[in-house]
């Protein structure tokens, strides 16, 4: 008992950082010094409001991650994702076009970092909404014991929605492009994730057997996370760099929130025929979703076919991450309340190397990544790296 106890947390003070969110967003939506700061028009009028000003979905994605495509069954085991895309919004952004809640995110992005939306109605920059709806689950190894395992990571389950903000662009008479990301994730902690219900309908269709120790899951609580990430690479006209070629995609980000507070520096290097103009291939993450421009990406119908327009072809890839990591939910436990926690590591190391197609089926755009990815220990009781696979399947309506 007195081992369990040490790996429980002492009891903390709640924080209002629901209400604290929901008074910035409020502050950001209606605050006009915000606005103005963020160059972003407040006047609503949408009898003037353009096509290309208003939110049109282009395409989405479905992420699957387990590690029993690796052969194990423990730590990060399963993670899922369904991502909707929309088209480029040309010119000045105007969040009077678009919907109440995404207007409000817009601004909110406008008091809280200006920059982001500084000289947004230039030409060589463009921006489009991702969001982002999924669930992610961890467990110890043991699955046969009912005990709390204090010498293991917790059992955890995360359910949530992403909101992001993607900037593509093309600094003047540069020769390279950037793509900036802000994304907001809110969602909840615990047994209303549903991690143990989809884990256990999952194993019983499998036939495989059921973790058991669930009662000991991380309690129910808010999560919550602020992304902001930059990209870039080498500048590229169309859809895909045609031919033979190779490139390298540079990132670097930050995050902060109960769900994960850490800083990560990565680099990507693609090599194949027809490589996408996009910013790489990633696991399921804040800011994973990039496509290239929608404009492009819209030449695949045309008739005769531009030399911008999309081709098919295949690519391999390697991905590379480090980061820092100051709080980490999976192992950390409850911010808000007593809980299981193990001895987080502070630096993590991931690789993934996978190999990405994409082709034109009935006039759409298809897209399958397939990859392995590799990490790092994250805590201290932790035995050896841990592996799983990771795949995603993009269509263009």
């Amino acid at each position: 008992m007195g081992k369990q106890n040490a790996r429980l947390r002492g009891t903390k003070t709640p924080r209002p950082i629901w209400a604290a969110t929901a008074l910035l967003l409020a502050g950001a939506a209606l605050g006009s010094n915000a606005a103005r700061s963020a160059e972003l028009p407040l006047s609503i009028d949408l009898s003037h409001c353009p096509p290309e000003q208003s939110l049109r979905w282009r395409g989405g994605t479905l992420r699957l991650e387990n590690d029993l495509f690796t052969g194990t069954d423990r730590n990060y085991t399963n993670g899922v994702a369904l991502t909707l895309v929309s088209r480029d919004l040309q010119g000045a952004l105007r969040p009077e076009c678009l919907p109440r809640p995404i207007g409000w995110y817009a601004r909110f992005i406008g008091w809280a970092d200006p920059e982001f939306w500084r000289d947004s109605g230039a030409q060589a920059s463009s921006q489009n909404l991702v969001v982002r709806f999924g669930q992610s689950m961890y467990t110890p190894e043991d699955k046969t014991r009912t005990d709390l395992i204090a010498d293991d990571r917790p059992y955890a389950g995360l359910l949530y929605l992403g909101l992001a903000w993607n900037r593509r662009i093309h600094p003047q008479a540069a020769s390279y492009e950037m793509l900036d990301v802000r994304e907001l994730t809110l969602g909840v902690i615990g047994p209303w994730s549903l991690a143990e219900k989809s884990q256990d309908l999952v194993h019983r269709v499998r036939g495989i057997e059921r973790f058991r120790g669930w009662d000991n899951q991380l309690r129910n609580e808010p999560a919550f996370q602020m992304a902001m990430e930059r990209k870039f690479k080498s500048y590229t006209e169309g859809a895909v760099q045609p031919g033979w070629d190779s490139d390298v995609i540079g990132s670097y980000a930050l995050r902060i929130g109960n769900i994960e507070t850490a800083a990560s520096t990565g680099v990507e290097w693609r090599a194949g025929w027809n490589i996408p103009n996009d910013f790489g291939s990633y696991p399921i993450r804040p800011g994973a979703e990039n496509r290239p421009p929608s404009a492009v990406a819209d030449l695949r119908t045309t008739t005769p076919q531009s030399a911008l327009a999309p081709k098919p072809g295949a690519h391999v890839f390697l991905n590379l991450e480090a980061k820092a990591v100051a709080w980490d939910f999976s192992l950390d436990g409850n911010l808000f309340r007593h809980s299981h926690h193990v001895s987080r590591r502070p630096w993590v190391v991931q690789a993934a190397i996978g190999i990405s197609s994409q082709w034109i089926v009935a006039g759409h755009g298809v897209r399958l990544a397939v990859m392995r990815v590799w990490r790092t220990r994250e805590f201290d009781q932790q035995i050896g790296r841990h592996a799983f696979g990771s795949i995603a399947l993009s269509i263009e309506f």
